[in-house]
Order: structure tokens, then sequence, then C-alpha cells
């Protein structure tokens, strides 16, 4: 089953970048944090039941600090997110001629911006992976999370939550780790602090 985990968590991430790709190279109809809650919404649902689809280094670490994730698969997880970044990019520089003309600055507002996007999305992801018999509303929850999340962030940051779909659209730079990194870790925690205290 490790296998199966590993390729689902490749195979969402490449969908969620390479959704992500078509929507800031083609004119798409539907605003980019939109198409990107609909993505996730829809991995969740179709792959959720294989790996849990993090297909985010950055919920991946969240749930692993509340030991939801074993260290190997987390490790493992974060390598299969940053393949399928970049399997998604180098298709999309060939199938749109795509290259990216976003700026990754290192500002103290970015950070935080994409920190509380992130925060908000793990928020979502973390009730869903604690709650009992969440699977029915888990797509609409974790989608609607990331919507909210990037379409707050993205007033001040790219809004991309993500990095690894951060290093497949171009968008890569140190806050755009680390930001997403801080936000999941404190979301994760908080959730769990506060369904315990139920």
């Amino acid at each position: 089953m490790s296998l199966q985990k590993y390729i689902a968590e490749l195979l969402g991430t490449f969908l969620l970048t390479f959704a992500v790709i078509a929507s800031l190279a083609n004119n798409f109809p539907l605003a980019t944090p939109l198409v990107a809650g609909l993505t996730l919404g829809l991995v969740v649902y179709t792959m959720g039941g294989v790996s849990g689809a993090h297909i985010n280094p950055a919920v991946t670490v969240g749930l692993w600090s509340i030991k939801k994730i074993s260290t190997k698969d987390a490790v493992v997880y974060i390598i299969s997110h940053m393949i399928g970044a970049t399997l998604a990019m180098l298709l999309a520089r060939h199938l749109f001629s795509f290259t990216s003309t976003l700026v990754a600055a290192d500002t103290m507002p970015v950070f935080l911006a994409e920190a509380i996007g992130a925060f908000i999305l793990v928020v979502g992801v973390t009730s869903i992976v604690l709650k009992k018999d969440a699977a029915p509303y888990s797509g609409v929850v974790i989608g609607g999370s990331l919507l909210l999340g990037a379409a707050i962030a993205g007033r001040v940051s790219n809004g991309v939550l993500n990095p690894a779909v951060a290093w497949g659209i171009g968008s890569f730079s140190l806050v755009y780790v680390l930001g997403p990194l801080v936000g999941a870790l404190v979301a994760a925690q908080l959730v769990k602090w506060l369904m315990r205290t139920r």
C-alpha cells in the first residue's frame, strides 16, 4: 500500500500544480483560487482514501507535528509532492509554452500572507482528519479552505500556500516555503488542542 500512497500524492500534486498553471497561462475563465480549490476538492474525494490527499508539504508537516503521519511517510510524501510539481511544470512548458512571470518577493508581508492562508487551509484539513465520519464533506471543507486561504493571501502574496506548487509555478522562495510551514504547524497544533478540550 505504501507505493500507492506515494503515487497518489505525486499525482495529486501534479494535478493541482497543472491546474494552477493552466489557469495562469491561458486566460482561464475561473479565478486561480477557485481552480485550486475545486482541484483540491476533487483530489480529496478521489485519492483521499489512498493517501489522505495532502498534496502539499506544509499540510504533511502540520499533520506530522500532531502524529497523524510517520516521519518516513512524511519525507517520502514531500519528495512525491516535489516530483509531481516538477512534472506539471515540465508538461506545462511543453503544452502551453508557460514561463512564469510571478514575482516571489521575500518580504514580511508576503510571509505573513502565506502563513495566514496556509493556517486557514490546515484548520480545515486538521478538523477533517481529527473528526470521525468526515468523509462525505471532506472535499468541500478542504477545497473551500484552500479557496478562502488563497483568496485572502492573494491580496498580498501570490496566494500559493504550498511550497511544491510554488516551485512548479515559479513562485518559489524562502517565504513561500517558510510561510506555509509556519501557518500549517500553528493550525494543526491549535485544532488538535481545541478538539481535545471538547
